[in-house]
């Protein structure tokens, strides 16, 4: 009984083994024959194309630059401040207004300085009299030459402290000493002013203003008086020209920069505007150049699609690694991997993979395709 079990058992293994191996026979003959289908049914379908346009990667002359932050000082400025105390009389100090060189703008009262001019005057008057009377009898004998000396010296005294006076005067009458734009101020008449004390500040109207900035002491050293540099407002705005006047000749012992002082003439923003300023940071150089939309940055770096027909004259885009460099405008500068005359996508190459086939417009020499 016992073998007759074990046998029944080994049989019924036996056929589930055997319809299981006709079952997997039967799939992969399926998968098999759905592959065939697939394959074919591919070998009929045409290539995907993808619609690019192009651009010819040229050269240009480029120079290597370096950013450094400027700020705008006017040719011209000054804190005004009082030399003498007194009392104000008479403010002529309107925020924004543009005054002319010699326009009063701040009178302390000077009426004991007027009062004491009026009697020296006089003094210097009668000293001038008495000279020229002693001088006369000097001629005639009746007094000495030391007596001449004596009124001679009153009369540079009395002449030499109407000066002084004068002097007082003018230095309680504040005036601008050059053409100004004037800044805001709180002086009003009637208020007592202690000496030194800040009336508001001018800024001198030129017409071009300066730009003092720090660069490293490498760059200084290829820096001179004349060399263009490029100074930028806002992040929209365009590059104003400008050009270096000055390079200090200290370095400073903590941070190893140099200041550098360059010019604006015309368009200059306001003084104490904070600028970013490009400075030439190496020699001219001859730069591959291509439109911005033409580079696509990824995971393994920089890299750019060159389009190039394969051995059957089909149009493909090959991925071509580069070293990317500054931007100029619209155009990018390729450093490596590229050289002039090689046909880039510019438009669409974001769609693009390696080999895939491609339709392109004519291609155009510089400048970012729209």
């Amino acid at each position: 009984m016992r073998s007759r079990i074990l046998g029944e058992t080994g049989r019924g293994s036996a056929i589930l083994l055997a319809v299981v191996l006709a079952l997997g026979i039967a799939l992969a003959g399926w998968k098999t024959a759905s592959a065939r289908a697939t394959a074919a049914a591919a070998a009929h379908q045409p290539e995907p194309i993808e619609m690019v346009t192009s651009a010819v990667a040229r050269t240009e002359q480029h120079r290597a630059t370096t950013t450094s932050i400027g700020t705008v000082l006017a040719l011209r400025s000054i804190t005004l401040r009082t030399e003498l105390s007194g009392t104000v009389h008479a403010v002529a100090l309107v925020p924004g207004r543009v005054v002319d060189s010699g326009t009063v703008l701040v009178a302390l009262d000077v009426s004991v300085e007027q009062a004491e001019l009026e009697a020296l005057q006089a003094q210097s008057q009668l000293a001038v009299t008495s000279l020229a009377r002693m001088e006369r009898l000097r001629q005639h004998g009746a007094v000495s030459e030391e007596e001449v000396d004596r009124a001679r010296a009153e009369r540079d005294v009395a002449q030499a402290q109407i000066a002084r006076t004068q002097a007082i005067i003018a230095k309680k009458t504040i005036r601008a000493p050059f053409r100004a734009r004037v800044g805001i101020s709180d002086v009003h008449p009637g208020q007592y002013l202690n000496e030194g004390t800040q009336l508001t500040t001018l800024q001198g109207i030129d017409g071009a203003v300066h730009v003092d900035f720090a660069v490293s002491q490498q760059v200084a050293v290829g820096l001179r008086a004349g060399t263009p540099v490029q100074v930028v407002t806002t992040a929209d705005s365009m590059p104003i020209a400008a050009r270096i006047v000055a390079v200090d000749a200290r370095v400073d012992p903590v941070t190893r920069t140099t200041t550098v002082r360059a010019t604006i003439i015309g368009g200059a923003p306001a003084p104490g505007s904070s600028v970013r300023v490009f400075v030439p940071a190496g020699p001219m150089v001859t730069a591959i150049v291509v439109p911005v939309n033409a580079l696509r940055r990824g995971p393994s770096g920089d890299h750019v699609f060159v389009i190039a027909a394969d051995e059957s004259g089909k149009t493909r885009a090959h991925e071509r690694p580069v070293r990317s460099g500054p931007m100029l405008g619209d155009e990018i500068v390729i450093l490596d991997g590229l050289t002039a005359g090689e046909q880039v996508a510019a438009s669409g190459s974001f769609k693009l993979r390696e080999g895939v086939l491609v339709a392109v417009d004519a291609p155009k020499t510089g400048g970012a395709q729209q």
